[in-house]
């Protein structure tokens, strides 16, 4: 009997931590001026190759209420919907520094910001460009709260496992979703 009632009070003392660490997370949110949560991607933000016409610029993206014990953030943009085991990732912006907390429409990405390799084999913004007739896909734009200054994927490091990476440093992550398909 007190061996369950140690492992319960175990699981609550774990339930507790974890909500506690979380309960900052509840503020923090994602906004853009180029497009609205759930709202058809504009064409600004559509690739301009690969049979796609748009003009492959990265949106505007503001964040607010981070976690106080925030070091950086890291931003990964992942379209979940692409064919493939790992969907398909449009870019990654890491070491964010900690008192920025937004990036303009277009804007350029200088040190210390470090954007990783996408799936496009670049590292700059790739924009949406899904296979003709393969539905609506989902773009979601998350950035991540992390607990470290700065994150250094090793040469050769996929996109995925960047994510990966990510998310075990991440104290909280905010997302906002564009849709865009083509007939």
């Amino acid at each position: 009997m007190k061996l369950k009632f140690l492992f319960l009070l175990t699981i609550i003392s774990i339930l507790g931590v974890f909500f506690m660490q979380n309960s900052d997370a509840n503020g923090f949110i994602l906004t853009s001026n180029t497009f609205s949560d759930g709202q058809t991607m504009p064409k600004a933000l559509i690739h301009s190759h690969f049979g796609c016409t748009g003009e492959n610029k990265s949106p505007h993206l503001k964040w607010q209420g981070a976690p106080k014990d925030t070091k950086s953030f890291a931003l990964i943009v992942h379209d979940p919907d692409a064919p493939r085991p790992t969907g398909w990732y449009h870019w990654i912006v890491l070491n964010i520094p900690k008192d920025v907390n937004e990036l303009k429409e277009g804007q350029q990405i200088n040190h210390p910001m470090l954007q990783a390799k996408n799936d496009f084999g670049s590292v700059t913004y790739g924009g949406a460009c899904p296979p003709k007739g393969h539905g609506v896909h989902h773009y979601n734009f998350t950035i991540y709260a992390l607990e470290s200054a700065a994150l250094l994927p090793s040469p050769g490091s996929t996109p995925d496992s960047i994510e990966r990476q990510v998310k075990k440093h991440a104290l909280a992550s905010a997302t906002i979703t564009a849709m865009y398909g083509r007939e």
